[in-house]
């Protein structure tokens, strides 16, 4: 059966999330990030499910803690509170957290989250898929190395079968070159866009045109953020990183009816 350790101060949250969830898996509850470090030492649980409001170590410290260990950071995270504000989901997300369920949370949300993430081919092991489309195989292999470690990097570079491979992969992002033979960067933008599956999937461009004509029609168009080549593997990462953690908070915003 998995495991998942669920950290809250609050006794009467622990008797009933674990009551709730015997069923599907065998919770361990502690009443500290203390505790839960304690437990940790012990056994290597498949998630983590954390409150955010307690004394001493809060929950956004707690997760922080934990994705600075080599040992715990593949650790899903879902954050169970009652901070029901953007910000404080905006912020648990960007820190690591896979989900965001927000107190008092139903049986069907709360049995569903848990499903999700404690299925093995839908946490861990299946990084974020990054769509990159450009017709240099040296920059793609460049990109796909910058990025292995937080993602699972496809390349293509001949724009006129992106359709052909859209029907195979759903990406979680998108990162293009203007110009390219046949179809620009700027071409395939409002054909994205036009996907249903892909209304708000963030697009970035990565060129080495950075000029304020190319960045405007790129930002008009639709695209989420414009990266100027050269650039380096930390800055690249951590613009990726914000483009797909902005896609989980609008996506999780929207399934609260918070957004939109």
């Amino acid at each position: 059966m998995k495991k998942i350790i669920y950290v809250d101060d609050i006794s009467y949250s622990l008797i009933s999330v674990a009551h709730r969830l015997k069923s599907r898996c065998e919770v361990f509850t502690a009443k500290s990030v203390e505790i839960m470090f304690g437990i940790l030492a012990e056994m290597i649980p498949d998630l983590i499910l954390l409150d955010i409001n307690m004394p001493d170590v809060n929950g956004f410290e707690a997760i922080k803690k934990l994705k600075s260990d080599e040992r715990y950071k593949n650790i899903p995270v879902v954050f169970l509170t009652s901070n029901g504000n953007k910000d404080s989901l905006i912020k648990g997300i960007k820190l690591g957290a896979v989900d965001y369920l927000i107190k008092p949370v139903s049986d069907s949300d709360l049995t569903d989250c848990i499903d999700l993430h404690l299925n093995s081919d839908i946490s861990v092991t299946n990084k974020p898929i990054v769509l990159a489309i450009d017709d240099s195989p040296t920059i793609l292999k460049s990109i796909t190395n910058a990025l292995r470690d937080q993602c699972t990097v496809r390349t293509l570079t001949n724009p006129e079968k992106l359709t052909e491979l859209l029907r195979v992969l759903t990406p979680d992002l998108f990162l293009l070159d203007c110009h390219m033979p046949v179809y620009s960067g700027f071409d395939l933008v409002p054909f994205i866009r036009s996907m249903r599956d892909h209304a708000e999937t963030p697009i970035l461009f990565l060129t080495s045109e950075g000029t304020p004509d190319n960045i405007f029609v790129a930002l008009n168009l639709g695209a989420s953020d414009f990266l100027v080549k050269p650039i380096n593997d930390e800055l690249l990462n951590e613009k990726i990183t914000a483009g797909l953690s902005n896609y989980i908070v609008l996506r999780r915003l929207r399934s609260l009816g918070a957004y939109g």
